[in-house]
């Protein structure tokens, strides 16, 4: 809890009180459970911010890498990846034996959706990189690409650069505003 709100902290130093969405890194909020939206709801209470941020949201048989949208009217799962990491994070492998766990993959789900009057395109990491989650999103308009990822495990690799420059050209390409948020490890951390 003192995580969460740290973090609640940092987003409420930066409102301005003008109507506004900030972004959160992909896993920013860890567990998306009920006590974690009630902290943040309450937190949020008159203002005008909503919050879009990264949790983990468990599933009887594994979990959803997803993006929550937060302010003080409402909480609600907005994107579920479409393709989390094969390996590390998707295991398709588990259900042949039996297993549980793993990220589960929405191949073909929410490609946009709707914010605040506002469609976007939500990137989870790894999407940002290969072509089908990109293109699936640009087939449906967006006004803005919403890219998040969580590269405090790529320490001493240019993986957060490479994902940063692909997502620009993939914004500049279409014509499409970015908005993106990367959480990494400080140096001697």
């Amino acid at each position: 809890m003192e995580r969460q709100r740290v973090l609640i902290a940092t987003v409420l130093a930066s409102d301005d009180g003008k109507p506004r969405s900030v972004v959160l890194p992909e896993s920013a909020l860890g567990f998306w459970t009920p006590t974690v939206e009630r902290l943040w709801r309450n937190a949020l209470r008159d203002r005008e911010l909503t919050v879009i941020a990264g949790a983990a949201v468990l599933a009887g048989d594994g979990y959803d890498n997803a993006l929550v949208a937060i302010s003080a009217q409402n909480a609600e799962i907005l994107y579920r990846e479409r393709m989390p990491v094969p390996g590390s994070m998707w295991q398709p492998w588990r259900m042949l034996t039996g297993e549980s766990g793993g990220a589960r993959a929405h191949f073909f789900g929410n490609p946009a959706v709707e914010i605040d009057g506002t469609r976007i395109a939500p990137l989870i990491c790894y999407e940002q990189l290969i072509v089908w989650p990109v293109l699936q999103s640009m087939l449906h308009s967006p006004d803005i690409i919403v890219a998040v990822g969580n590269g405090w495990w790529t320490t001493g690799t240019s993986i957060v650069a490479i994902q940063h420059l692909s997502t620009v050209a993939w914004s500049k390409m279409f014509d499409v505003p970015l908005v993106g948020a990367v959480n990494i490890q400080a140096k001697g951390e």
